[in-house]
């Protein structure tokens, strides 16, 4: 094969090659995700002004029900999309440890319940395994969320939406603070355990030839 040929089919196979972030990327699931940042961004508005704790829980609860939304859609129209592999997922650490660090500041008479420790290791669980999923797809492996991950996630926001609700004074019930810190710690705790799996199952992988 001469020079000039390999040349044109080397030029013909970039012409063919789809650009990583193109048009295809601007789709009804990425939309749900993109609505779903600006929701939490108004979420964060609404906790740090405080009085506006039920409308804020019900926010919390319809953003992240999103969530649901955008994969469904993804899957079932097929619009699977790099921008959406990598935007989804960074959305949901958005609103959910965005919440804590927000509820964070709600010390004192009007108690979110959410400690320092308890935020710490949350964030640090997600960014650990963040980057553990970053070296493991770069090599190839897939590492994709398991049911612990799942339960993670449904855990935490409903940790989250009743530490909102037990801010509103409005809501009365002398349970409902007990509830809370049962439901943090329990968070917490499966936030824990489902890190150690996804720690044990991406070392696991890492040790594959």
């Amino acid at each position: 094969m001469s020079n000039v040929d390999i040349s044109t089919l080397t030029t013909a196979v970039a012409v063919k090659r789809k650009a990583v972030l193109g048009r295809e990327s601007l789709n009804m699931p990425n939309l749900v995700t993109g609505t779903r940042l600006l929701l939490s961004l108004l979420l964060f508005s609404m906790i740090s002004a405080g009085g506006w704790w039920i409308s804020a829980a019900a926010l919390f609860v319809f953003a992240a029900s999103t969530d649901a939304l955008d994969g469904y859609l993804a899957r079932r129209y097929k619009q699977i999309t790099v921008l959406g592999r990598i935007l989804d997922p960074f959305v949901d650490k958005v609103i959910v440890c965005g919440s804590f660090v927000f509820l964070l500041e709600k010390q004192g008479e009007a108690d979110s319940g959410v400690n320092a420790w308890m935020v710490i290791i949350i964030i640090g669980r997600e960014m650990f395994v963040s980057s553990l999923r970053g070296i493991l797809e770069k090599e190839g492996k897939d590492f994709s969320a398991s049911m612990a991950g799942k339960l993670k996630m449904t855990l935490q926001c409903v940790a989250v939406t009743v530490s909102l609700l037990s801010l509103s004074e409005s809501l009365n019930w002398p349970w409902l603070p007990g509830v809370r810190d049962v439901l943090l710690w329990i968070a917490v705790g499966v936030t824990v355990w489902s890190g150690l799996i996804y720690v044990i199952r991406g070392f696991s992988l890492l040790r594959q030839e």
